[in-house]
């Protein structure tokens, strides 16, 4: 059901920026607006694990670097059937994670110093099994082509407000009109589908990642100590790139809410309720999980965390 969701949308979301192209330039706009979106996916498709890895000072490291953080990755890969992924770490106190990658042979991880230092063990590895579910379910490709895609419309509203559409009636009969809808509708609309989209994902990830891991709990844990710590580390990096932050494991931006129309992510206690439902499913003690101490801290390349 999910999958069929996000095909509905993606192609509704690929409709509403070819309709914007006809609205601004008829049929001309049109066979422009297609050619566009083909140059910016192609050119993401390529191009888009670099780039947000490079936005964030992301660095990669080995497992001589940060051994018991890249043993857990390999491990849950494993488990997941996925071939391994490339392991970031990106100097930030905002505990947060995400996947990306155009496909599982070219996927990377990437958790912050933050996550790394306030999680335990097992919170760590219900978080980076919900990554590696999105790097099988190929979300990271899915999310990159609705970012593009929302990003292209917003770039044809623009033209549309500075340079007026088409005037010709036979190409454009709505003439005015239509580019009052491509600036003014077309980018909520995008907006509200890359949402759904998000949001739908998210739920199918905790889903998967608790299946790889094992453990349902570990990664309700692990969203619950998120819920409680992300407001107050703000991530500068993603206040200034918003269209990234639907690819994080929890909404990055300050003032994010869950379940809002206008959210990138799920509540985190809808999300709890369903990781626990599925635990009792299981058979698994939905009692909360008690975080063990947490050991000695871990070189992370000039940094040191509690991660070992």
């Amino acid at each position: 059901m999910n999958y069929a969701k996000t095909a509905i949308l993606l192609a509704g979301m690929t409709g509403l920026f070819v309709g914007a192209g006809y609205l601004i330039g008829g049929e001309t706009g049109m066979a422009f607006a297609f050619l566009l979106a083909l140059g910016m996916n192609a050119f993401a498709y390529w191009n888009s694990d670099k780039m947000v890895l490079r936005m964030y000072g992301a660095r990669q490291v080995s497992r001589n670097e940060a051994p018991a953080f890249y043993d857990t990755v390999a491990d849950l890969s494993r488990r997941a059937g996925l071939p391994m992924p490339k392991v970031y770490v990106i100097d930030n106190d905002q505990p947060n994670a995400f996947a990306t990658g155009r496909n599982p042979a070219n996927a990377a991880v990437a958790a912050t110093t933050g996550l790394l230092a306030r999680m335990s063990r097992e919170e760590v590895a219900g978080v980076m099994a919900h990554e590696l579910a999105h790097v099988r379910n190929r979300d990271t490709l899915i999310m990159t082509v609705t970012a593009t895609l929302a990003g292209a419309i917003g770039m044809l509203a623009q033209f549309a407000f500075f340079f007026g559409g088409s005037r010709d009636s036979r190409n454009n009969p709505l003439g005015i009109v239509g580019v009052l809808l491509v600036v003014i509708v077309a980018p909520l609309a995008a907006m509200l589908v890359q949402m759904a989209i998000s949001r739908s994902r998210e739920y199918e990830a905790d889903r998967a990642g608790a299946e790889i891991s094992g453990q349902p709990l570990w990664l309700a844990s692990a969203l619950q100590h998120l819920e409680e710590t992300v407001r107050g580390s703000p991530n500068h990096t993603a206040e200034r790139n918003p269209a990234t932050a639907h690819m994080f494991i929890v909404n990055p931006l300050s003032g994010g809410h869950g379940d809002s129309l206008f959210s990138t992510h799920p509540s985190t206690a809808n999300r709890v309720r369903r990781l626990r439902e599925m635990a009792g499913g299981l058979g698994v003690n939905v009692e909360p999980v008690v975080r063990r101490r947490r050991g000695p801290w871990e070189r992370l390349g000039r940094r040191t965390g509690p991660w070992g």
